[in-house]
């Protein structure tokens, strides 16, 4: 089974380039961030037409996520419960596996937090600390469990291109990386980082300065992954090419491939 994260920046711009991605690399589930659609314009027939079942949450300009699979989902949860959010952030869904056994998948699109200190900030570190209880919910609930999306956050040093000049800065900071670090304590691993991967693997480069030619990125989309499901994860792989399209998203997928049926 392959999952993926992308986060396109407005679905709308996108669309084609989703759907040729997923001509080319079938995965089993993807999660979308940034689709930027009301719920009345999100393109149901196209998505479902290429052979995925998807549910979405979504609004105008901002934000928006969605969930397509090969499988229909069950027990939909839109944004995090008891967090009262008007931002469409969080979309989770249960796969009914071969085996009996089911699959929760949650994708979701974290605060940006602008800058230290900001209004912006203090409503990312509530989002962070919102959903790590209702996570610990959830996995008690749902042993076999995958949280994936944009994090916006780079979790370690190696996961930036200028640690440097990034120190302190937002995506980069203590706080953030904090809430990252409790996430895995609540049992969940970054699946990326359970193999040996090459140098300046990132997965979001900005549009300026000529940043992806240069690949001066951040590694800030991320697969985790449950306890139950660590040890049938054999790969996990940034896939640069979309970044390579005319008008791109800023983002590339994250694809994790797991020993599930």
């Amino acid at each position: 089974m392959k999952l993926a994260t992308w986060n396109v920046n407005s679905l709308a711009v996108r669309l084609p380039q989703l759907l040729d991605w997923l001509a080319a690399n079938p995965v089993d589930v993807i999660a979308l961030q940034e689709t930027k659609l009301p719920d009345e314009k999100f393109p149901q027939a196209e998505i479902e037409a290429a052979g995925y079942q998807v549910q979405w949450f979504g609004q105008k300009t901002y934000n928006g996520v969605a969930l397509l699979s090969k499988r229909p989902a069950s027990d939909v949860v839109r944004n995090i419960p008891g967090f009262d959010d008007a931002q469409k952030r969080v979309i989770a869904g249960t796969l009914a596996l071969a085996d009996g056994t089911t699959l929760r998948v949650i994708g979701a699109y974290f605060p940006n937090g602008q800058a230290p200190g900001s209004e912006k900030f203090d409503y990312k570190m509530q989002w962070l600390r919102a959903l790590r209880e209702w996570l610990r919910d959830e996995l008690a609930a749902h042993p076999r469990l995958v949280l994936m999306g944009d994090y916006n956050i780079a979790p370690d040093d190696r996961d930036v291109h200028d640690p440097v000049a990034w120190a302190g800065q937002i995506l980069c900071t203590d706080e953030e990386r904090a809430h990252f670090q409790a996430l895995g304590g609540l049992g969940l691993h970054d699946a990326f980082r359970l193999f040996e991967q090459p140098p300046k693997c990132w997965s979001w480069w900005d549009y300026r300065m000529l940043a992806f030619r240069k690949n001066q990125g951040l590694r800030i989309d991320h697969i985790l992954v449950s306890d139950a499901l660590k040890a049938d994860v054999s790969a996990c792989v940034i896939d640069k090419l979309p970044r390579k399209n005319e008008r791109p998203s800023d983002h590339a997928p994250v694809i994790a491939t797991l020993a599930l049926d």
